[in-house]
């Protein structure tokens, strides 16, 4: 049997390679590890929200024909979102599964299934940290393509509502860290009006952030705290101060980084605003199911060269209320 036979093997399908591809480890970036994003599937390719005071919620579908949901104020505003799709493909040549086998065993279908699925877990980690990018970008304000400048929604001008700003001037030696900290929470508070939360979290940039650890309120409010422990090492894990848990975000791709040097993002913790919509793949079998997070499918090449391998995702990150989220900039 041709071992590009064995790609006929129920082990391949598409509802295999797909369960593999979601069953792998995540590892994309502190907002995946923090699960600040509620995910969930739909079984189209838009999703319809609705602002009401700069609010964004989902709205239900209905059959053909029935009334419609009306919008009761000028206030409501109705925006279709195309979720972005992110196709990325592989190669496996032949010759890379030829004389592969399982360590141990015999079984030529263990060997390339081991050669797939190292595949599929590289393919895996790109698709992640893309969404992880695009993540960040829900929680800015503009959702940006991967070359860091393409703006495929910008969350402010969609909706006619502005961004909060709050500036730190760390170079203000007398400035009262923990009074701006305050008023900053208290902007957070009025955005999200009688909405709870448990708490405020920032992602800094790494100016920002070591202009927050050095300045001299925060070093003399620190000093006799656990004898000073946090001033005599390496704060990079983080620590609260002002009621906010302040750590500095770590990511970049091809130069790029995530968060500007300067600048730092609040965003409440716990309130549900963060949502992920995921929409099905562009394939027969998946046309009206629910969305997964991530497709995998693959086929024999012309002339039985090799087999490709296609990867996707259809994510749509979005902030509920972009206003709770506070711009935090140095001067």
């Amino acid at each position: 049997m041709s071992l590009l036979d064995i790609f006929n093997n129920n082990a391949f399908s598409l509802t295999s390679l797909t369960a593999t591809i979601n069953d792998m480890p995540y590892k994309p970036g502190r907002i995946g590890e923090l699960g600040l994003f509620t995910e969930s599937g739909i079984n189209t390719t838009t999703a319809v929200v609705e602002s009401k005071n700069g609010e964004l919620r989902l709205l239900p579908t209905t059959e053909r024909g029935a009334p419609a949901i009306q919008a009761r104020s000028r206030k409501r505003k109705v925006r279709s979102f195309v979720i972005p799709h992110i196709p990325h493909d592989s190669t496996i040549l032949a010759d890379e599964v030829r004389n592969v086998r399982a360590f141990g065993s015999d079984s030529a279908l263990e060997g390339v299934r081991s050669v797939v699925n190292q595949r599929l877990q590289d393919m895996t980690a790109n698709h992640e940290v893309t969404l992880e990018h695009l993540r960040l970008g829900a929680i800015k304000g503009q959702i940006l393509d991967a070359d860091g400048s393409s703006v495929i929604y910008d969350l402010f001008q969609e909706f006619g509502v502005t961004q909060q700003t709050h500036d730190f001037k760390f170079s203000d030696v007398t400035l009262d860290v923990r009074d701006r900290c305050v008023k900053l929470r208290r902007k957070v508070d009025d955005a999200l009006g009688a909405q709870p939360y448990s708490g405020l979290r920032a992602f800094c940039g790494a100016d920002f952030y070591d202009e927050l650890v050095g300045h001299d309120y925060v070093k003399d409010s620190y000093h006799r705290y656990q004898e000073s422990a946090m001033l005599r090492n390496d704060p990079k894990g983080g620590f609260r101060f002002g009621d906010i848990d302040w750590e500095e975000y770590r990511g970049q791709v091809d130069g790029i980084p995530f968060i500007e040097p300067d600048e730092a993002f609040v965003i409440p913790m716990n309130t549900g605003i963060f949502r992920t919509w995921f929409a099905p793949a562009d394939f027969i079998e998946t046309v009206n199911t629910i969305g997964l997070p991530r497709y995998a499918k693959q086929k024999v090449m012309d002339f039985d060269k090799g087999v490709q391998v296609h990867t996707q995702s259809n994510p749509l990150p979005i902030c509920l209320k972009p206003r709770a989220v506070i711009k935090c900039t140095l001067s």
